[in-house]
């Protein structure tokens, strides 16, 4: 299968749907929160039915769509949203290894820091110049609640965002590229005491970021009110105003290296799939 297109608005969308498949084209919906769909091409010709959605995005009101719903007996509600129940532990394990992984592996060494011996557990995952692992262990590592649970919102979102439209490696990709970078500039410009997934969070925000600029006729994987509130959160980490210790050095980074990595991205460079 391949994505063809983005909407914001699963009726419609669905309308357009059972209209290219009244033409030969079999097409199927996907949302994951009831309100955005994707549109993926199951077979057929890419270049009709790309031609075709055009056609919709011109004029999504037009009465054939409605009709081909009517003739295809879709109109009963068939697509069933994926958004209208939470289902979080069905996402869950619907999502690859690697944000599972991360996840798991995150809550595991908090509870064990918890409730076992800190400073020693710190000590195997802290960063160092001479062990190549512990480059990018410090992401695995959180000293509190808020901070666990505020890197792994986002990384589950963001990351899931990023593989499903550009596939598991481009996401292995990110992680490491933004984990050791922001790690090492965070040792670099201050010391070796922090931990965290925040950089590779700031990554993640920079990649969509910037992808979304270079490909503005697809739907945005993070919308500008996000972009907004994580750059100020990033501001502010640098005055102190909230009087929290932050790894900013590691946030910035971390944002800027997912900002190069989306620039040197191939435009439209979309998952496949076979």
């Amino acid at each position: 299968m391949k994505l063809i297109a983005h909407y914001h608005n699963p009726r419609l969308a669905q309308g357009a749907v059972d209209y290219i498949k009244t033409q030969g084209i079999e097409c199927i919906l996907r949302s994951h929160d009831g309100q955005q769909v994707e549109v993926w091409l199951e077979r057929g010709d890419e270049q009709q039915a790309i031609y075709l959605w055009q056609q919709f995005i011109a004029n999504p009101e037009a009465k054939r769509y409605q009709a081909a719903s009517w003739q295809t007996g879709s109109t009963a509600g068939l697509f069933n949203y994926q958004g209208q129940k939470l289902n979080l532990v069905q996402r869950f394990l619907t999502l690859n290894w690697l944000l599972q992984g991360v996840f798991a592996v995150s809550i595991i060494v908090f509870i064990t820091m918890l409730f076992g011996d800190a400073n020693h557990i710190f000590s195997l995952f802290r960063f160092s110049l001479d062990k190549p692992w512990a480059w990018i262990t410090p992401t695995l590592i959180h000293f509190s609640a808020i901070h666990l649970i505020f890197n792994l919102s986002w990384w589950l979102h963001l990351g899931a965002q990023v593989s499903k439209r550009f596939g598991l490696w481009s996401l292995i990709c990110i992680y490491f590229v933004t984990g050791i970078t922001s790690n090492f500039m965070q040792f670099v410009f201050v010391d070796a005491n922090f931990g965290g997934l925040s950089g590779v969070v700031y990554g993640l925000l920079g990649f969509c970021w910037i992808i979304g600029h270079k490909n503005p006729q697809q739907l945005p994987l993070v919308s500008k009110p996000i972009v907004g509130f994580m750059l100020l959160w990033m501001l502010f980490g640098f005055t102190d105003t909230f009087f929290i210790s932050m790894a900013n050095w590691a946030h910035l980074f971390g944002l800027l290296s997912g900002m190069f990595i989306a620039a040197c991205w191939p435009n439209n460079q979309n998952k496949r799939e076979a």
